[in-house]
């Protein structure tokens, strides 16, 4: 799979933010805000996971399809699992 850049800034704006929760916890910072924070990271995580699960398939789609594969059912099933695994 090819991880575009986007895909690439999304983990590094993630990344950024850990670093940020790390630095509050150093200044020991209100329990609310760090977990807020933490919160925010989360749902950052959740839609980059969705974002390449979904750029995936769209790929092993456009595959199968070239290949004269009508069945993508089980394509659809695999990313569902993969979703489903992420939480």
């Amino acid at each position: 799979m090819n991880y575009d850049d986007q895909m690439k800034n999304r983990v590094k704006r993630i990344e950024g933010q850990l670093r940020g929760i790390l630095k509050m916890m150093d200044e020991n910072k209100d329990c609310k805000e760090v977990i807020t924070q933490l919160s925010a990271a989360r749902t950052a995580i959740d839609r980059t996971i969705g974002v390449v699960v979904s750029s995936n398939l769209v790929e092993c789609v456009q595959r199968a399809n070239m290949a004269g594969k009508e069945n993508t059912e089980e394509l659809v099933k695999e990313a569902v699992n993969l979703l489903v695994k992420s939480r």
